[in-house]
């Protein structure tokens, strides 16, 4: 195929994707009670589940936290006119996006697999399986710890009595929806090395030997999308930790697979 079918082909891929995305963010949008009282509005009730867990854990410690509130001393308010209505729209894509996402990586991988080779196509049947296991995984981490972790500090924290938390619903919506799709990008790090390493621009020596810098950025990494208390920090840090290890040892798979068949050859 010449460089223009290429890129015809992918605006294809691209569409179909889209088209998934907009078709899910419709189903979304029907059930817009469900979405918003129940997924959205969840962390913001004391009987969420992570807090419910927080709570017998600090008793059981014999700690003081306001993970055992009656409920969180903010509202959350709507102060523009299409407000409500850009929330509907907007977080039915991202629901739209993240119900889609299997769809829009067998896509991905329709574009990409007529470049692999015969067996490599038959050694990565499970690319797409693995790859929404591992984001749905890291959505799921994202809503029910970084997400409630988050609202707890920041729709507790106070400099003053005279203020009070008057949450913009924008606002609020967008916590949720940056710390969900931030760890479900997160979780896809032992992919993104995987294929890293099939073009060769990683390789475990090279993962081994910056590991001290990988565990500054996750560092990082975790106080950005967590709020900034050094428990939620390392609660963040240790599954990415993880991951990064994980990753490791697939580059040493993949590495190890490429030299078996450098011998074959010779």
């Amino acid at each position: 195929m010449s460089f223009l079918d290429h890129l015809e082909d992918l605006r294809w891929h691209l569409i179909r994707a889209t088209m998934a995305v907009l078709i899910c963010g419709a189903g979304a949008f029907i059930f817009s009670d469900f979405i918003f009282d129940t997924i959205i509005f969840g962390p913001k009730k004391m009987s969420f589940p992570t807090y419910r867990w927080l709570c017998s854990m600090s008793q059981y410690i014999g700690i003081d936290t306001t993970f055992c509130l009656d409920e969180f001393p903010f509202r959350i308010q709507n102060r523009t006119m299409a407000g409500q209505f850009s929330a509907h729209i907007w977080t039915s894509i991202y629901a739209g996006l993240v119900i889609a996402f299997p769809y829009i990586i067998y896509q991905f991988w329709k574009f990409l697999s007529p470049g692999l080779h015969e067996n490599e196509r038959k050694h990565s049947r499970g690319f797409i399986i693995i790859s929404s296991f591992l984001f749905f995984l890291g959505v799921l981490f994202g809503y029910y710890i970084v997400t409630p972790l988050s609202i707890n500090f920041l729709g507790t924290y106070s400099v003053s009595s005279e203020i009070s938390n008057e949450i913009d619903i924008s606002s609020y919506i967008s916590l949720v929806r940056s710390s969900a799709l931030a760890s479900g990008l997160i979780f896809e790090l032992p992919i993104i090395i995987y294929f890293l390493t099939k073009i060769g621009l990683v390789t475990p020596h090279i993962l081994k030997k910056y590991r001290k810098f990988a565990l500054v950025i996750v560092l990082v990494v975790s106080a950005i999308i967590t709020p900034p208390d050094v428990a939620s920090q390392i609660i963040v840090a240790i599954p990415i930790l993880v991951l990064y290890q994980v990753s490791i040892y697939i580059s040493k798979i993949v590495v190890k697979n490429q030299l078996k068949k450098e011998k074959k050859h010779v």
